[in-house]
């Protein structure tokens, strides 16, 4: 089985990296992300949102729904994990062990 994972994340991991090198440098003013969207956002920033700090202009405005979503993923990420975490353990038959009894090996072991 390992080998199979390792047959197919190889490849993966190779792909990735020959790609990554037609990405951008970092703080290359030429990209694609400098050159189109960033200053269509400073114009909209100050025509239309007119909010002084362009940071939260962009946070709150632009990418609203977003972060809404981001929200969404994290509150029911915690909700799954509170609801797991509340069924708590339970016997073979389905029945929950009380607080009192004891369990484990070394239980069974003193009852015999």
């Amino acid at each position: 089985m390992r080998w199979l994972t390792a047959v197919l994340l190889i490849p993966l991991a190779a792909l990735l990296i020959y790609v990554s090198g037609d990405l951008p440098d970092r703080g290359d003013p030429d990209a694609p992300a400098n050159l189109h969207i960033s200053p269509e956002l400073v114009a909209l920033t100050e025509r239309d949102i007119k909010i002084p700090n362009l940071v939260s202009a962009v946070l709150a405005d632009v990418r609203g729904y977003d972060t809404l979503g981001e929200t969404l993923v994290i509150f029911t990420a915690g909700l799954a994990v509170l609801l797991v975490l509340m069924r708590g353990p339970r016997r073979a038959d389905g029945t929950r062990p009380s607080a009192n009894t004891r369990s484990g090996p070394s239980a069974r072991s003193r009852d015999r």
